[in-house]
């Protein structure tokens, strides 16, 4: 059990650390989401008010209402990075040493999750941070109310990044399977518009959206930085972990054994 720990800690102190050497990653995360709240949500902020919904007890402008799905964006984009840097490791770097130690495979993958969750975090909270200096109406014990939600959102799409890095063999596919995956992933969901509107729109678009695990995601950390807990959200963000899990795992087996 000790060496467990050992490797765990080690395997989290190296992905942060190469995080914090890499700045242009860091930077790199925090525009995204930015320019979508600074330009996006700004011109949209009088033409897209949102009504009284839960968790919102009054009326909210669309700057409010955006900002859990660009937290969203933020743990999406870290895992498919996540991704990238496994499948480089897997055949040149430290995770085609770890493939073949002693440990168990799912220790190893669940270690690596959980690193990568814990650079989510850091990513997470700076635009947080950020959005709510420049003006944007979050309470500040939300901060804290909505590490819960943050943390089980990293590890779903970590392990949503780790099955596409399981099956993706060569660093040049990657970048099209990643687009593939995240831009779908991300539009159709509760991210940018209320399932309400989407439902006004087109029905078969709602109904994409609604069974979309990222939408759970999404409405989980609305309701959490509000200090509210989406119970339905978050067991279908567990069993979204799950399954994610059991296809790296799958995944990954065939190649450990190699």
């Amino acid at each position: 059990m000790k060496t467990k720990w050992i490797v765990l800690w080690a395997i989290i102190v190296r992905e942060l650390r190469r995080f914090l050497q890499q700045r242009s990653r860091f930077f790199g995360a925090l525009v995204r989401p930015l320019i979508w709240l600074m330009v996006f949500a700004a011109g949209f902020r009088a033409a897209l008010g949102i009504a009284i919904t839960p968790p919102y007890e009054t009326y909210i402008t669309y700057d409010v209402y955006i900002v859990p799905g660009l937290v969203g964006m933020v743990q999406l984009f870290n895992g498919m990075q996540n991704s990238l840097s496994m499948v480089y490791d897997r055949e040149m770097g430290s995770m085609r040493v770890l493939l073949t130690s002693p440990q168990p495979l799912p220790f190893l993958l669940f270690a690596r999750l959980f690193a990568g969750m814990c650079v989510s975090l850091l990513q997470v909270y700076a635009f947080l941070l950020i959005a709510r200096l420049s003006g944007v109406d979050l309470p500040w014990n939300g901060f804290l109310s909505v590490l819960p939600a943050l943390v089980l959102t990293g590890l779903m799409l970590g392990a949503a990044g780790m099955v596409v890095s399981s099956q993706v063999r060569q660093i040049e596919n990657f970048a099209g399977v990643m687009n593939f995956v995240v831009f779908p992933v991300f539009f159709l969901s509760s991210a940018l518009y209320p399932l309400w509107k989407m439902q006004e729109g087109s029905e078969w678009v709602y109904q994409l959206c609604r069974f979309n695990p990222f939408t759970d995601a999404v409405e989980m950390i609305r309701f959490a930085l509000y200090g509210q807990w989406d119970s339905a959200a978050a067991s279908h963000t567990v069993i979204a972990t799950a399954v994610c899990l059991t296809l790296a795992l799958l995944g990954y087996r065939p190649r450990q054994r190699a």
